[in-house]
């Protein structure tokens, strides 16, 4: 069996050297399709250097996507790319990301579940420099045809939307070229670029990398609902429940939680019927 989920989980961490600077961040920023108006003030915040600040977000690419690829490369794992989705994606916020940084990241994989014709790896990365933590992110991968091995099926938990109209609604379009420019940020998947692997994992082109997909939500909700200011997100969390295409246009809606510490929201494909692309959402803010 390719998944040795009992390998796999009790793996000694692995650690690696993380860095990154303004022109990372930059085209990160980028790849989400900021810079639209290339003079807009908000906007420069995200494409100049001299104003720049940082998407929280940007904790899923520092360093390449290190976490990701050395998951996907840990003892006990050995998977088909044409078999993967990533199912979830949750960062924590332990203080604002600098602009130029070096840290160490230390990855595990707490847990792989058995979803019985698929298995889903939970990866879990901790990132510290020497002021102290920095961020944890935990990534789910979902990879088909690897379950069945008896193992735990793990968590289902799925979060109900207000029964209200959303508090926030944008659209966000995706360029047609979006996913070429966001997988120079480390996700170089070819699912996301390569028209004949995009058939054989049962596409009909190419789609926008999940995390693309994550980080335009992320921005949508800090430029709309929480003042363009970064450094309020706490927390991030999602469940990946469809794909989207380049060229789409995605819909985000929020609702202000009670407590008014979080938004819950939602984001499906405007093109398709208002078809899900990401579920169980919440921002967790000052």
């Amino acid at each position: 069996m390719p998944i040795d989920a009992a390998k796999a989980v009790a793996a000694e961490p692995r650690s690696t050297d993380v860095a990154w600077g303004h022109k990372d961040i930059q085209l990160y920023h980028l790849g989400l399709g900021a810079g639209i108006p290339a003079t807009d003030t908000d906007e420069l915040r995200y494409t100049l250097e001299s104003r720049l600040h940082v998407l929280p977000s940007f904790a899923t690419v520092a360093g390449g996507g290190m976490a990701l690829a050395g998951g996907l490369s840990a003892p006990g794992i050995e998977v088909n790319l044409a078999h993967v989705l990533h199912g979830g994606q949750s960062v924590t916020l332990h203080r604002p990301i600098p602009v130029e940084g070096r840290a160490v990241q230390t990855s595990t994989i707490p847990a792989v579940y058995d979803k019985g014709k698929a298995a889903v790896i939970v990866m879990r990365s901790e990132t510290a420099d020497d002021d102290g933590p920095l961020w944890t992110c935990d990534t789910q991968i979902f990879v088909r045809g690897e379950g069945g091995f008896g193992g735990e099926r793990g968590p289902s938990a799925r979060t109900e939307l207000p029964d209200r109209a959303p508090d926030i609604e944008v659209e966000k379009p995706i360029r047609e070229e979006q996913a070429l420019l966001y997988r120079l940020s480390g996700d170089w998947n070819p699912l996301h670029a390569d028209p004949e692997f995009a058939k054989l994992a049962g596409f009909d082109r190419p789609i926008l990398h999940g995390l693309c997909s994550y980080g335009m939500t992320l921005k949508a909700v800090v430029d709309a609902a929480l003042g363009g200011d970064v450094a309020r997100v706490r927390g991030y969390t999602t469940r990946f429940a469809g794909v989207v295409y380049p060229g789409e246009t995605l819909r985000v809606r929020m609702w202000r939680l009670d407590g008014g510490d979080a938004l819950q929201v939602q984001v499906t494909a405007v093109e398709r019927d208002d078809a899900p692309v990401l579920a169980d959402t919440i921002v967790t803010h000052s």
